[in-house]
């Protein structure tokens, strides 16, 4: 389908766009298995229905459309789990703003300045993995912003080295001192990233997940 105007072209953005997230964020499980090491160069790819996939890169030289990284699984398993998808996402909106300017091509000055504002006023692909992207819903219903922060705790939870507390290590709640025990909640600032002991804060597993954005007691 050929896209004529900035609408056009920003709805393709976006779209594509939530498909790359939610492959990095409540479809992880998914994409983590996808991207095996073992295979060939594999892309990641967002599709305008808000759709992903991981496959091989097109093999026509040069290709009709701008390609993705490839050869992200490669890293899989040599990086901590955060740290890697992190590293696709930066990758991700790379080719994100590729494949958008390419479109944008025939668009006049004017339009493709209101194409980058309307860009510019989401969070990329990377802010929303790292958890950076704190009071920029960026489009997304209070559902999808929800199943996000879960996959995000869940990420959490499965693993100790990705920045999370472990048991007597790391530093203390900011708020009242005490150092992460084993089988204890915790919850990580939307804003400043810091770790606060869940019973602290007046958090709970089940607040957390219900909340898309949280912030702590020490941000302003």
């Amino acid at each position: 389908m050929a896209l004529r105007t900035v609408d056009d072209v920003f709805a393709d953005y976006v779209g594509r766009r939530r498909g790359i997230i939610k492959a990095l964020t409540v479809e992880v499980e998914q994409f983590w298995e996808q991207c095996d090491p073992s295979k060939e160069n594999l892309c990641l790819y967002g599709y305008a229905d808000s759709t992903w996939e991981v496959t091989l890169p097109c093999e026509e030289v040069p290709p009709e459309l701008p390609e993705p990284t490839l050869g992200i699984n490669f890293a899989r398993d040599g990086m901590k789990r955060q740290d890697w998808l992190c590293l696709v996402a930066v990758h991700a909106d790379c080719w994100l703003m590729a494949m958008t300017f390419y479109n944008a091509a025939k668009l006049d000055q004017k339009g493709r300045q209101r194409l980058f504002d309307a860009i510019n006023a989401l969070p990329t692909v990377y802010e929303i993995v790292s958890g950076r992207a704190a009071g920029r819903p960026g489009g997304m219903d209070p559902a999808e912003l929800a199943a996000i922060k879960r996959a995000r705790m869940g990420l959490a939870a499965e693993e100790e080295d990705d920045g999370s507390p472990t048991e007597g290590e790391g530093e203390p709640c900011p708020n009242c001192g005490a150092t992460y025990q084993s089988g204890e909640f915790w919850i990580q600032c939307d804003v400043c990233d810091r770790w606060f002991d869940g019973k602290c804060v007046g958090m709970t597993t089940k607040k957390a997940a219900e909340q898309p954005q949280w912030k702590c007691p020490l941000c302003p």
